[in-house]
C-alpha cells in the first residue's frame, strides 16, 4: 500500500465529494502523508490531521441540529449564519458616516437646530437627536432586518454571513482531539502532520501557505477560517497581532480571504522543488507521491436529483457574478499545473452541485459521496504504479 501526500481542491458544499473519496483511499489500505488543501479541502486536510478517520469526517457531514421550529436541518446549513453589530460597529461604519455626510433635509445637523421645522416637532414630543443620532437609530432600526443586516455586513464586513458558527463547529471539533486553541506549531508538534491551509492576502495580493514553517503561531481554527472565506459570502478576517509573523513579515490587519481566489488546487506546492515553493514548504523527495483530489463540475453525479433554490441573498446577481469571476481566476491559474500533473489527479464529480449548497437533503449528500467513493475506486484501478510526477 501507498503514503499519498495529499492535495483537496476547494468547492464549498461540493467539498462532500472529497469524503467519499477518503472513504475509498483509506478503506483500501493507503495512507495520507503530507495534507495540503484550500476552503473545503483545508477544513478536511486539517480534520485528517487532527486524527479524524473518513467515516468520522463522513458523521460530521450528516450530522444534524434543530431549527427554531424545532426540526431537523444539516449542521453545515448553520455556516450561512447571522451577522451582528454592536453601536461601536454602526457608528464607525461606513454606511454611519457616508449618511451623515449627506444633508438629508429637514433633518437638522448641530447647527440647524433652532430653525428646522421637523427638529422642532420632534423635540415637541420629547424627542432630541441630532443628525448624527438620528442616523444612529435609523440604522439600528434597518438591522433589525434580516436582509438588510446581511447587506451592510457585506459592505462593512466583506461578506453576507458572519462565520461564527463555523469558528465554533471547528473548535468544538479540534478541541475533541486536544488541538481547540493549538496553533499550527503545536498541532505539528503533538502529531507530526504537515499540514497546510492556503488563503489569499489581499491587502498584500498574494497568496499564503499556512504552515508550522511560515506561521507557527497562528492557530489552527482561524487558519481554516480565513482559507474557507470566500468572497462575499463569509465576513473577510483581520491579521491579528498575537498571531505572529507570516513567512518573516509583520502582517498585522492584512485582510485575508479563501485560497481559492488564488489557488483552489495547490498541487505545485507539493510537486515542485523550485525556490519559491521550498521556502513556503521545505524540499520534496523523490519518495514523495502525491495524489490530488480535484473537484470536477463538468462530471455528472448519478441519482442526485435537482438543487433547491437558493436565498435570496445567494441569488443576487452581484454575489454570483462575484463568484463565477473568482472560479475563472482561481481556475486559470491552476489550470496548468492540473495538466501537468493530470497522472496524480483524481477527478471528483460534482456537476449540479454549488458552492453553497449547505443545507442539501439527505439524498443529495449521499450520491455526493457515493461519487466521490467510485470515482477514487476507478483511479486506484489506474494505479498499477504509482504515477511518476516530474519535479520541474
Amino acid at each position: 500500500m501507498t503514503t499519498f501526500n495529499l492535495v483537496f481542491e476547494g468547492g464549498g458544499a461540493k467539498g462532500l465529494v472529497l469524503i467519499g473519496a477518503l472513504q475509498t483511499l483509506i478503506g483500501q489500505g493507503h495512507t495520507p502523508g503530507r495534507l495540503l488543501g484550500t476552503s473545503a479541502g483545508a477544513i478536511t486536510a486539517t480534520l485528517l490531521a487532527a486524527g479524524y478517520t473518513a467515516d468520522e469526517i463522513f458523521d460530521f457531514a450528516i450530522e444534524k441540529v434543530e431549527d427554531e421550529n424545532g426540526d431537523q436541518k444539516a449542521r453545515f446549513a448553520t455556516f450561512l449564519d447571522e451577522p451582528a453589530f454592536n453601536d461601536d460597529d454602526i457608528k464607525e461604519s461606513f454606511i454611519f458616516k457616508l449618511f451623515t455626510s449627506i444633508d438629508i433635509p429637514l433633518v437638522p445637523t448641530e447647527a440647524e437646530v433652532k430653525d428646522n421645522a421637523l427638529f422642532g416637532l420632534l423635540k415637541s414630543i420629547n424627542v432630541n437627536l441630532t443628525e448624527e443620532e438620528l442616523t444612529f437609530k435609523i440604522l439600528q432600526t434597518l438591522l433589525g432586518k434580516d436582509r438588510f443586516r446581511h447587506l451592510f455586513s457585506f459592505v462593512e464586513k466583506g461578506g453576507l454571513y458572519a462565520g461564527q458558527a463555523f469558528t465554533d463547529w471547528l473548535t468544538e471539533k479540534l478541541t475533541a482531539k486536544g488541538f481547540g486553541t493549538a496553533t499550527l506549531a503545536e498541532m505539528y508538534a503533538q502529531t507530526g502532520r504537515d499540514l497546510t491551509v492556503i488563503a489569499s492576502n489581499t491587502t498584500r495580493e498574494e497568496m499564503m501557505a499556512l504552515n508550522h514553517r511560515t506561521a507557527p503561531d497562528c492557530p489552527v481554527v482561524w487558519a481554516v477560517r480565513m482559507s474557507m472565506s470566500i468572497p462575499f459570502l463569509w465576513q473577510e478576517v483581520r491579521w491579528q497581532e498575537d498571531w505572529g509573523l507570516y513567512h518573516g513579515l509583520d502582517i498585522k490587519g492584512s485582510t485575508i480571504v479563501d485560497g481559492g481566489v488564488l489557488s483552489n488546487f495547490p498541487i505545485r506546492l507539493l510537486t515542485s522543488n523550485d525556490t519559491d515553493v521550498v521556502a513556503l514548504m521545505d524540499e520534496r523527495t523523490d519518495s514523495d507521491m502525491t495524489l490530488g483530489l480535484l473537484i470536477d463540475e463538468t462530471l455528472p453525479v448519478e441519482n442526485c436529483g435537482e438543487q433547491e433554490t437558493g436565498s435570496l441573498l445567494e441569488r443576487l446577481p452581484p454575489i454570483i457574478r462575484i463568484h463565477r469571476l473568482v472560479d475563472t481566476m482561481a481556475h486559470a491559474r491552476d489550470n496548468s499545473a492540473i495538466k501537468h500533473y493530470e497522472k496524480a489527479v483524481c477527478h471528483l464529480p460534482a456537476q449540479g452541485y454549488s458552492t453553497t449548497e449547505f443545507d442539501m437533503p439527505d439524498h443529495r449528500i449521499e450520491a455526493l459521496i457515493t461519487a466521490g467513493q467510485v470515482a477514487m475506486q476507478k483511479f486506484l484501478l489506474t494505479l498499477a504504479n504509482p504515477p511518476e510526477i516530474d519535479p520541474n
